[in-house]
């Protein structure tokens, strides 16, 4: 690979300031100083140094996001601003993308890494990763909606939604505040489910994956890395429905 992808998916900068780097002759492979960006270096083989100090190089990413409205879980748009679009210089040198997608008006867990193929484990309809949302609804809980959710809801296409688990925080004639639990990403399927039993969703959040929690001490708009545990989490299978 590159020595300035090296540098760069190391911390070192942005393409623009590894070059920069380079030119100052900080940077060395194998103990000779390297200037060129285009030099090949090999993770297994060679020992890239920067001031004398190893760049252990990293091949993926792993971010938390705390989702805000207004943002489309896209690696880019012409119209709208998205996720993408709300990471420092640094971290877009590893070209993450978001784990799935949440609504534009939808806040909360976001995950997004470079990693395929845990993005393709996380997805897969195989898996049944569940995904757990805070929602508020307009009125009371209908009496028969936990029944419904839990074996599955026709939505007005016609589609059956797989098992959903309907946990009610707060019930109102007003506004209702609920969690609900599902194992697919149908699209607006919270929405299409609340609608399939003549509720509106005034407010979603995602809360979870799999076992992976959003940290509440995030703000809105803000991201960091996921930690070993987390990974972990977020990779461990669960059953929602014991």
């Amino acid at each position: 690979m590159r020595i300035d992808k090296w540098l760069s998916n190391t911390g070192y900068g942005s393409r623009k300031e590894v070059k920069q780097l380079l030119k100052s002759g900080a940077v060395t492979l194998n103990g000779d100083i390297i200037k060129d960006p285009k030099t090949q270096a090999h993770p297994e083989a060679d020992v890239v140094e920067v001031y004398g100090e190893k760049a252990v190089y990293r091949e993926f990413i792993y971010l938390m996001m705390n989702k805000p409205q207004g943002v489309i879980s896209a690696t880019e748009d012409s119209r709208h601003k998205t996720v993408i679009d709300l990471l420092d210089l640094d971290v877009l040198a590893f070209e993450p993308f978001p784990v799935g997608r949440l609504d534009k008006d939808t806040e909360g867990l976001l995950v997004l890494t470079n990693d395929g193929q845990l993005s393709h484990t996380l997805l897969s309809p195989k898996k049944h990763v569940p995904k757990t949302y805070f929602a508020k609804i307009n009125g009371s809980v209908p009496v028969s909606a936990h029944e419904q959710f839990k074996a599955g809801i026709e939505l007005e296409d016609g589609y059956v939604t797989k098992p959903a688990k309907l946990e009610v925080i707060k019930d109102d004639s007003e506004e209702s505040e609920v969690l609900l639990t599902i194992t697919e990403g149908k699209f607006h399927q919270v929405k299409r489910m609340f609608e399939a039993v003549d509720r509106t969703v005034v407010y979603l959040q995602r809360l979870q994956m799999g076992n992976l929690k959003l940290d509440e001490t995030l703000p809105l708009g803000s991201y960091r890395e996921l930690s070993e545990e987390e990974l972990d989490l977020l990779c461990e299978k669960e059953d929602v429905f014991e």
